[in-house]
């Protein structure tokens, strides 16, 4: 039981309502057109949640493997940090993942195209293949792209563009300029949260020549981007809404903004790394209420 709560911990469950904010606005507006599979959504789901677990144990495995997590870092234990989980160990688990990933995948564009959408089935094989490579290179290997101040563009692309236009593509089969808005509103507030993380461990990452846009800009000046995140993230939501009015349901996200203007009130007066991991699961389950209730807006 110890070992199992061990490698639960490795997963970082409290990451996995984020990972899944885009599918949920993508499928909504699936529902909304008209095009919503179920099954299609499951799946989707399970291949996002299997994508964020092999970015975690593979964050885990880099940044315990390169020195990165250690006593100046700020936040939970990494598993091999601890030394509880070897990096051997911890390798097997992606090995394992990768293939639990594949499986998922096959099954998810088998479900949504079948036998007669060929091009589209090759081109979304080719996404999962790119996937799995942005989740693992974030710190793996001698290039990781989270050493060298590219994160956030992976985010912005992976958890905003890719997860809601390319789950509503599945169900729907077609692009669809609906739902450009809200996956650039999901993706700066994603990229909020990776920003918030960096802002927390800038001193440790200094150290450990893990160079993240934090660790260029500063404190002060990574304060201000963040800042330029999440407004800019609920400005996209509120044009969207009045864009592409329908009822009065449609500003049913708003509600989001209430602990997303707290949260910006926090990041104002933060000055110790322990002040932004405090906010990490608000901003992150801020995120996932804002897409749910974006999506939900516009199907009721």
């Amino acid at each position: 039981m110890e070992r199992l709560k061990l490698w639960f911990s490795a997963f970082r469950l409290r990451t996995l309502p984020l990972s899944i904010s885009g599918i949920v606005i993508g499928s909504c507006f699936a529902a909304y057109n008209g095009f919503f599979n179920p099954i299609v959504f499951i799946l989707a789901l399970l291949v996002t949640l299997a994508l964020q677990i092999l970015s975690n144990l593979a964050n885990d495995y880099g940044d315990g493997t390169k020195g990165t997590d250690n006593e100046n870092r700020v936040g939970p234990m990494r598993a091999v940090q601890s030394g509880k989980i070897t990096p051997d160990q911890m390798f097997e688990a992606l090995k394992i993942n990768v293939l639990i990933v594949i499986f998922l995948t096959v099954l998810l564009i088998y479900t949504a195209f079948g036998h007669g959408y060929f091009l589209y089935s090759i081109f979304f094989f080719g996404l999962g293949g790119l996937s799995v490579y942005a989740a693992m290179k974030y710190t793996m290997g001698d290039s990781a792209y989270g050493y060298r101040g590219l994160g956030d563009v992976y985010v912005l692309i992976f958890f905003g563009f890719v997860s809601v236009v390319g789950s509503y593509f599945l169900f729907s089969k077609q692009l669809d300029h609906i739902v450009v808005l809200p996956s650039i509103a999901v993706g700066l507030l994603s990229v909020g949260v990776l920003n918030l993380n960096n802002m927390r461990d800038i001193e440790s990452d200094k150290l450990s020549n893990k160079i993240t846009t934090a660790v260029k800009l500063g404190k002060e000046k990574s304060k201000k981007y963040h800042l330029f995140l999440v407004i800019g993230a609920m400005l996209v939501g509120a044009t969207f809404a009045i864009l592409y009015y329908t009822s009065l349901w449609n500003f049913l996200f708003l509600i989001a903004y209430i602990p997303l203007t707290i949260h910006i009130k926090k990041i104002v007066k933060a000055q110790v790394s322990s002040d932004f991991d405090s906010q990490l699961k608000v901003l992150a389950l801020s995120t996932f209420l804002f897409s749910i209730l974006l999506g939900v807006g516009y199907i009721l």
